[in-house]
């Protein structure tokens, strides 16, 4: 039996939202191209060297599989292939891999997988040579385009927590749904981590607890030219990410029940906008209020570790005071710690490029459905924008 309930400590649907999500409930991923994501990845190719590109639109299939027939394909090793994200199994995907080819010596036959069953496909949309391989991070942003199906609609006025400026008159419920719509598009969304961070159950974190629960391995001495740390990316991670994660979605959860999660607090750390930089502030001051306005700069919260040194005042006692009352917490930060994890920041705020939608059915009594259409930056989750729009989300079956 669990010490924690980690189900109940894992559930994102449970995560609050800065404004009543307008819809009840509707039906999530019906049809596995009722989520399409494709990756954007702008490039220049320079027509030569030994590395093949190819954007793939695949389809019932996850991208270590798909990269696993490319290898035996083209009879190369599988640390050959490069791709930049994995893309789900579950849904219409589109992605860059590359493939290093010595000599430029492609197989006679085209690629054309046969060992895949009735529900999978997977077909070449463009091919370009180039001198580098894919790595992996490489794209900067996603485009999801989510069909959600049987529209149930929430029964109370969305209407009034949304500024008045941003508000038309309110004719139906779709009006409603709209003008929430329109309004997390210039606002952003609270940027949880989505529930297949944790896996079912929670998993990921049980896992991390069973690590933890283990002698940390010696730290071994790294070579002088090296400033390599520790990360998630190393050994194990799968449940270090979970735990950091678990630790970030609550200090947000926080913040967005205070209203702080896109204002900022004395002592905040801030990240400037599509970048990885960030910058600390004891005050927020008129200049730091307008860029957060203008969605210039978000506010952040540690991604647990060592070394979390740039946060003071009330935001370092937020994130404090968040670990040390909560037992899971304070185990997955002591585990992490102990692993010599280095800390980083991570915007709280998620800004939702293009947000575009569009109602099909709903005439004479028929289907409702509402298809969305928008881009994420990588590292950031679709099923946050979805949790702000429906209500009491659930990731564990078809419907949300």
């Amino acid at each position: 039996m669990d010490t924690f309930d980690i189900s109940a400590a894992t559930n994102t649907a449970k995560l609050p939202q800065p404004l009543p999500p307008p819809l009840k409930q509707a039906t999530y991923k019906a049809h596995a191209t009722d989520f399409a994501v494709n990756e954007i990845l702008p490039l220049d190719f320079s027509g030569e060297g030994e590395h093949l590109w190819l954007h793939i639109e695949k389809l019932g299939m996850n991208t270590a599989y798909l990269a696993k027939l490319l290898s035996e394909w083209a009879e190369i090793p599988l640390r050959d292939v490069g791709y930049s994200g994995l893309k789900d199994r579950h849904a219409l995907t589109t992605q860059w891999f590359s493939l290093r080819i010595p000599k430029k010596q492609l197989p006679e036959s085209e690629f054309a997988p046969v060992d895949i069953g009735a529900d999978e496909s997977v077909t070449i949309l463009a091919q370009h040579w180039h001198n580098k391989k894919l790595n992996r991070g490489t794209h900067k942003a996603n485009q999801f385009i989510i069909t959600l199906r049987d529209i149930q609609f929430a029964d109370f006025d969305t209407a009034a927590p949304i500024p008045e400026q941003l508000l038309s008159a309110k004719q139906s419920e779709k009006d409603a749904v709209e003008q929430h719509l329109a309004y997390i598009s210039t606002t952003g969304v609270p940027n949880y981590f989505g529930p297949q961070r944790f896996g079912r159950n929670g998993n990921n974190v049980r896992e991390a607890l069973a690590l933890f629960a283990r002698p940390a391995p010696e730290s071994r001495p790294q070579p002088k030219k090296s400033k390599r740390k520790h990360t998630p990316r190393e050994q194990n991670s799968m449940e270090l990410s979970a735990a950091r994660s678990l630790i970030f979605n609550e200090i947000l959860a926080a913040r967005v029940r205070d209203g702080s999660w896109d204002t900022g607090v004395e002592g905040e750390v801030f990240n400037l906008e599509g970048s990885g930089s960030i910058f600390a502030s004891e005050a927020i001051d008129e200049t730091l209020k307008a860029r957060l306005a203008s969605g210039d700069i978000h506010p952040t919260a540690v991604l647990w570790g060592v070394g979390n040194d740039k946060v003071s005042g009330v935001a370092a006692a937020i994130e404090n005071d968040i670990v040390q009352k909560n037992p899971l917490l304070s185990q997955l930060a002591v585990g992490l710690e102990k692993r010599d994890i280095k800390a980083q920041r991570r915007a709280l705020r998620l800004p939702i490029e293009g947000l575009s939608w569009e109602w099909q059915g709903g005439e004479n009594g028929g289907e409702q459905t509402l298809v969305l259409n928008f881009t994420l930056t990588t590292g950031s989750f679709a099923t946050s924008v979805l949790a702000s729009l429906v209500q009491d989300l659930d990731t564990s079956s078809a419907k949300i």
